[in-house]
């Protein structure tokens, strides 16, 4: 396949709102050993663009400095090593960044097979929720068979991930979600239990339940010593992000006292070789549930490339159930 030298993509002018985001032509970036490139179809939005966008998120030194962590297209080109992917191979997959462009280059192993019968909008969907659910609900926070789980921000991509993923691999979920309308989205997907966390309180509710065995909090702040009463002795508290602070005053008594665990990652900074053994474990646990349509993302909505400022600021006004993704090619 013959390359262009240039591309659209939609670059962040300056620290800011969503209105920063401004279309760009780039280079077109070439695969580097142990690489492939990709000719995105969509690509996924998420939380951590906007952070990047307002200052607050550095992109590591060596990825692009355009927003996309997660997109979906094919293989473009290959780089020396890659023997798996050939071009014209449909892939979603994990990016260093750079999405939000017509090609981006990425570690091949951190691309995996697009599900067999899904669209491409949809593949876009899946590389950064279920990296991020896996590695921090299964990797690190051990959830088992017959378990209770939490999962707080039930209708955020995260969420509607962690739900069909907890469920389906034996489960009991509860999540929280803010209106009547994402509780009852979330228990179409299998939680048992949706906590509308403006009329409810989820300690009383877990507790009432027996407590909970993990709990995916990306809410930080309050939330974290709520989430220490709400866990049951071993349970274990995984935190991923901090929609409010991540510093507050905890009792560690009961931490002791119960043999809690607390623990939580971000999904960017860890090295290719964690990123590839969390790719091979979806491919082998997770992929044949995608296939066989038992679970699926959950998309809220499309923008084109060029709209991206719109697809932010809709996931900052939290109206969104599930994912936002963005057309850069046909």
């Amino acid at each position: 396949m013959t390359l262009p030298d240039t591309m659209h993509a939609v670059e962040i002018s300056e620290p800011g709102g969503p209105e920063v985001l401004r279309p760009a032509t780039r280079p077109v970036p070439r695969p580097g050993p142990g690489q492939i490139l990709i000719r995105v179809a969509w690509a996924g939005v998420n939380r951590p663009d906007a952070l990047q966008r307002a200052g607050a998120y550095k992109a590591p030194p060596e990825a692009s400095d355009l927003p996309g962590l997660e997109a979906a297209g094919t293989v473009a080109a290959v780089g020396d090593g890659v023997t798996r992917w050939k071009t014209g191979d449909a892939v979603c997959a994990l990016l260093p960044g750079g999405g939000y462009a017509e090609y981006v280059a990425t570690p091949a192993a951190h691309a995996l097979p697009v599900p067999k019968g899904m669209p491409l909008d949809r593949a876009a969907c899946l590389p950064e929720t279920f990296f991020t659910v896996w590695s921090n609900v299964f990797m690190r926070g051990a959830l088992q068979q017959g378990e209770t789980f939490l999962v707080h921000g039930g209708s955020s991509g995260i969420g509607t991930t962690a739900i069909q993923l907890a469920e389906a691999f034996g489960a009991r979920v509860f999540t929280t979600a803010g209106s009547a309308e994402k509780c009852r989205t979330c228990e179409d997907l299998g939680a048992a239990r949706a906590i509308n966390y403006r009329e409810e309180d989820f300690v009383d509710i877990l507790r009432e339940a027996g407590g909970a065995d993990v709990i995916l909090d990306m809410v930080g702040g309050s939330y974290i010593p709520r989430n220490i009463k709400a866990l049951r002795s071993e349970g274990r508290l995984v935190q991923i992000a901090f929609l409010e602070s991540p510093k507050v005053e905890l009792n560690f008594a009961q931490v002791m006292l119960r043999r809690l665990t607390i623990t939580g990652s971000t999904l960017r900074p860890q090295s290719d070789a964690a990123k590839a053994a969390i790719a091979e474990a979806l491919e082998a646990r997770v992929w044949p549930l995608l296939t066989s349509g038992r679970i699926g993302p959950v998309m809220d909505s499309a923008f084109a490339l060029k709209d991206a400022a719109q697809a932010h600021a809709r996931m900052e006004s939290s109206a969104h159930i599930g994912k936002i993704v963005l057309r850069v090619a046909g």
